[in-house]
């Protein structure tokens, strides 16, 4: 009924006797001006409508995806929180297995040590270097110079080392022979064309001796390292004999460890 009002205040002053034309036109104008303004408010009243729906689309679209976000984020947290456990649990056990071959490297240290006691400390020597169990015979104790026979004294302690590893079938067994810097003189000596094959010579020797005593072969290489490695400079002869020897090295077998490393 409101919108009517300004046409219906002109009809009433029509309709009044004494009201002259300035008057009526003056409310004419009046009545023109509200519906303006009517309209006006009305176009407003519409922006704001469209826009309230707008700005709440909007807001709607930006909750949503900002639940997304936070779905997409709790998802990827479980799954990384899955694989930090996964990841902790291989660590404990990898950290539980290299405990278990620390202890057993020191366990078979003492017991290379207690078969081999009574054998001069310059002669052979048992050391634990890099998880793995070096016994160094030195070649005053197992050989003659430039032979490839173990002599008896070096003999007794290979039967020895031989008895204390033979029932250990968790250890791989390596015979790496040293040489000196000394050329062979006269060619061939004992088979030996030079150092290097002195030194395979007689790894292979100490080979067959502590196979022969019960270890598994498949357990055993031999190996020759000539002048190559030596444990110091080849300049005096006390430092040359240091340098001829022969280590036994044992390394307990890793498998266990290596199938959690590579899964795959």
């Amino acid at each position: 009924m409101r919108s009517f009002a300004p046409a219906l205040l002109v009809v009433a002053a029509l309709a009044l006797p004494g009201c002259n034309q300035k008057e009526i036109a003056a409310l004419q104008q009046q009545n023109s001006d509200l519906t303006r303004s009517r309209d006006q408010l009305q176009v407003e009243k519409s922006a704001l409508a469209s826009e309230k729906n707008r700005s709440e689309e909007s807001l709607r679209g930006s909750l949503l995806n900002k639940n997304n976000q936070v779905n997409q984020l709790n998802s990827t947290l479980g799954t990384t929180e899955q694989d930090l456990a996964g990841k902790n649990a291989r660590i404990a056990e990898l950290q539980r297995i290299l405990d278990e071959k620390d202890a057993a490297t020191k366990a078979l240290r003492q017991r290379v040590s207690d078969a081999l006691l009574g054998f001069n400390a310059q002669d052979l020597q048992v050391n634990v270097k890099n998880g793995k169990v070096y016994v160094s015979l030195s070649e005053q104790l197992l050989f003659k110079s430039g032979s490839t026979k173990v002599d008896p004294k070096g003999q007794d302690a290979l039967l020895k080392l031989a008895n204390a590893l033979k029932d250990n079938k968790d250890v791989n067994v390596l015979v790496e022979g040293h040489t000196d810097n000394v050329p062979i003189k006269g060619g061939l000596v004992n088979g030996a064309k030079d150092n290097w094959d002195l030194s395979v010579l007689r790894a292979t020797e100490i080979t067959r001796l502590l196979t022969s005593a019960g270890m598994d072969p498949g357990q055993v290489t031999p190996s020759g390292r000539g002048q190559y490695l030596p444990v110091v400079a080849n300049d005096t002869p006390a430092d040359k004999a240091l340098n001829r020897r022969t280590d036994i090295i044992l390394t307990p077998k890793l498998d266990e460890l290596f199938s959690i490393l590579n899964p795959n």
